[in-house]
């Protein structure tokens, strides 16, 4: 099993529990709101909420012919989570690496940080990269371009 659904798989079981536990207790209403509550918060740990991940090496090419820049996350990450709902609809004019899933990509954002893996880390064609940048700043520069 991939290693970025091991957290949402976690959250929904606890989730699970604890609805089991709420229904046996007689408390459908609470029950159903730690539900969605736990549902919510592992889709939203999961890689559901980002477009499909490249590799680094395709992600760098793709970059380099279309000037989109490479954005690298990892699911779980809430600063990764928020630069993307920021995005939202602007998040297909970025090329997303999954860094747990792409070891170049690991290497990448290491090189770039001084050798952890902050992310997000945005990396530019013709400029230095960003590591955690402001979500609207970058949106704002996504539209301009």
């Amino acid at each position: 099993m991939s290693r970025s659904w091991r957290s949402p798989l976690l959250v929904w079981t606890v989730g699970g529990a604890v609805t089991i536990a709420l229904l046996t207790a007689g408390d459908r209403v609470t029950a159903l709101v730690e539900l969605a509550f736990f549902l919510l918060l592992g889709a939203a740990l999961s890689p559901l909420p980002f477009p499909p991940s490249s590799t680094e090496r395709g992600a760098r090419g793709d970059s380099r012919r279309d000037g989109r820049p490479v954005v690298h996350w990892r699911p779980g990450c809430r600063f990764c989570l928020r630069l993307r709902l920021v995005l939202w609809r602007d998040a297909g004019r970025v090329h997303w690496v999954n860094i747990w899933r792409d070891p170049e990509g690991a290497a990448a954002v290491r090189d770039v940080t001084g050798g952890d893996e902050t992310v997000p880390t945005v990396t530019f064609p013709q400029a230095p990269p960003e590591v955690n940048p402001d979500p609207r700043r970058l949106r704002a520069r996504l539209r301009a371009a």
